[in-house]
């Protein structure tokens, strides 16, 4: 019988792809799993997600730029596989009220679950970047919502977004103390861990993706974080991409064809480069961000999260860009 498993996954592939049946991203992959340098479905195929992250919740959130309806048009019309759920630990975010935010984050991956997409619960330090300064709350929340959401196939953790001003034997220590609680309830989930250099792989902090190969973290079905701004992150860091993603599976949770600030001018060529390599590789994405700030990133214009109708004329150019990214991969 599990000879037959691939080739039952390569039917319901072809399948979807000709729209004989509505299948979702979920019901067709199932548990995903690291193999390899990769990210397989149930069937053991590489697959590459591709999707949104939303913006800090405890601004952009449930309610605002999160909705039903939100959610429903990337499900159904830009055919997201993913939504990366973005908990701001810091500034107004998780340690003001550790309850109401893990409600929201639990009420976010009821709903994206219910649109058959995978949820990346992403655990958003920034500032202090030390990620063992948020262990216990990390430990706390992770306990949680895993525990709300056991039996789910579609849950994907990272656990540290941009580590930064520390070794990456330091974030290392840290994911080995945070991966046991999350695998004593969920041992089946893929967690992403965020590198050192505001998930440069070290580029930004002047280091390299070797130290990563030369020192990985001491667990299976892991994944490690690079994020990349395209107007500010040129050759060097494509380059690092592409170096790491030979010896690592790589997931890039977030990204955008802005500088790293998250505004100014949009670099679609160097945004090109990115895309191309991360489609020819299979690595998996999510795009900064969903919701209508005033910066470039933002792929909303000013006003769309309080009409919540979501039309392509009130995307910024950057969400007419990303919008086309998600749905055709290249």
């Amino acid at each position: 019988m599990k000879s037959l498993l691939p080739k039952l996954g390569l039917i319901a592939s072809i399948l979807l792809a000709q729209n004989i049946y509505a299948a979702t991203p979920v019901q067709v992959n199932g548990q995903l799993k690291v193999c390899g340098k990769n990210l397989c479905n149930q069937f053991g195929q590489v697959v590459q997600l591709r999707g949104m992250s939303t913006h800090g919740l405890q601004w952009y959130g449930w309610g605002k730029c999160v909705t039903a309806n939100a959610l429903d048009v990337q499900a159904t019309y830009w055919k997201s596989s993913v939504v990366r759920i973005s908990l701001y630990v810091q500034e107004g975010g998780y340690e003001t009220n550790p309850t109401a935010f893990t409600n929201q984050v639990n009420t976010i991956i009821r709903e994206v679950t219910n649109r058959g997409m995978y949820a990346l619960v992403d655990w958003h330090i920034l500032d202090p970047g030390n990620p063992n300064y948020n262990l216990a709350r990390a430990k706390t929340f992770f306990t949680a919502v895993a525990n709300a959401n056991k039996g789910k196939v579609n849950l994907i953790y990272e656990i540290a977004n941009e580590p930064n001003g520390v070794s990456w034997n330091t974030i290392r220590n840290y994911a080995e103390q945070i991966i046991p609680v999350i695998r004593g309830i969920d041992p089946n989930a893929v967690i992403v861990v965020g590198t050192r250099g505001w998930s440069s792989l070290g580029i930004s902090e002047g280091g390299s993706p070797q130290e990563i190969i030369n020192n990985p973290v001491r667990a299976t079905n892991v994944m490690y974080a690079f994020h990349f701004y395209a107007a500010s992150h040129k050759t060097e860091y494509l380059n690092a991409l592409n170096t790491a993603s030979n010896s690592l599976p790589i997931f890039v949770t977030e990204w955008g064809s802005q500088t790293y600030t998250g505004g100014g001018p949009n670099d679609f060529t160097s945004s090109n480069k990115y895309i191309q390599l991360m489609s020819q590789k299979k690595i998996s994405w999510t795009n900064w961000n969903w919701s209508d700030d005033s910066l470039s990133g933002a792929i909303w214009k000013s006003g769309a999260c309080r009409t919540n109708t979501w039309p392509d004329s009130s995307l910024k150019e950057s969400g007419v860009y990303v919008k086309q990214k998600i749905i055709n991969g290249v």
